[in-house]
């Protein structure tokens, strides 16, 4: 869908092919109706992330679901890179990688993990893209894609972890607009909604037949896996006004990280312009 945010680049890091779904999917959708130019980046291929299946057939079956999600939610490109989930090393070969892809991208948005997640693939993502950070305008590193000539701005998505500092978002978004978009994107990815992650869970006995009655049983299982609105309404109300704040069930919010371009309050609305 055309809209005003034509030239806008956002591009979102995960550590495996379903972090970016289902942190930033709300968002990513909002950005594309609104014509802003939006990518998932995978660093691993998330070959461990089953019970019964690994390994290369896992990781094909995992990019496609990838694929599918972003058709859903109107993301224009996904990429995942060939490194084993589970053993992902925030080296230099890595660094490059992510130094590539927000080159290439031309990002003005880079979206990622905190680097106090719970998972070590994911604090090794966070700690790669803030590696990153400053020598996306280096000429002399990478030389063969040239550097950008502007510091993107850096994101964390929400956690619940603490130590050793809570998040503190500097932006919530009302994705109750797109929240059935991002269930369906999620929808796609079967191996894990209603494989993996209800196993690992404990509930792999409760996944319903049928597409019908898992898409309805999806929000109660993500409940756990979503930011909780009622989290912050202070943050949604300063955006969008107590009584609409009020209202929102789904939200996504982000903490701006220290590093790349500091934006102002209003420059940051300006990059989440829903």
């Amino acid at each position: 869908m055309a809209g005003k945010f034509e030239d806008l680049r956002v591009l979102a890091i995960g550590a495996h092919p379903d972090d970016c779904e289902i942190k930033v999917g709300g968002a990513a959708a909002l950005w594309a109706e609104q014509g802003a130019s939006v990518k998932f980046l995978s660093l691993t291929n998330g070959d461990a992330g089953h019970h019964e299946m690994g390994g290369g057939p896992l990781a094909r079956r995992r990019k496609r679901e990838s694929v599918r999600a972003a058709e859903v939610l109107g993301v224009q490109e996904t990429q995942t890179l060939d490194n084993h989930d589970g053993e992902l090393a925030p080296d230099t070969e890595v660094r490059k990688a992510v130094v590539k892809a927000i080159r290439q991208w031309r990002a003005d948005v880079v979206i990622t993990c905190r680097p106090n997640d719970y998972h070590p693939d994911h604090r090794y993502t966070s700690q790669v893209v803030q590696d990153a950070a400053y020598v996306v305008r280096v000429p002399n590193y990478c030389q063969d894609v040239p550097a950008l000539r502007k510091d993107p701005a850096f994101f964390y998505v929400s956690d619940g972890f603490t130590k050793p500092c809570p998040f503190e978002p500097v932006v919530s978004v009302d994705i109750d607009p797109v929240s059935g978009k991002k269930l369906r994107a999620l929808h796609t990815m079967d191996s894990q909604m209603y494989e993996w992650l209800p196993w690992i869970e404990g509930c792999l006995e409760a996944v319903p037949e049928g597409d019908t009655a898992r898409l309805a049983w999806l929000p109660t299982f993500l409940d756990g896996f979503f930011e909780k609105a009622e989290d912050f309404r202070g943050p949604l109300a300063e955006r969008y006004g107590e009584e609409r704040a009020a209202r929102v069930k789904y939200s996504e919010s982000f903490e701006l990280c220290e590093y790349g371009h500091r934006p102002s309050r209003q420059e940051v609305w300006e990059l989440f312009p829903f």
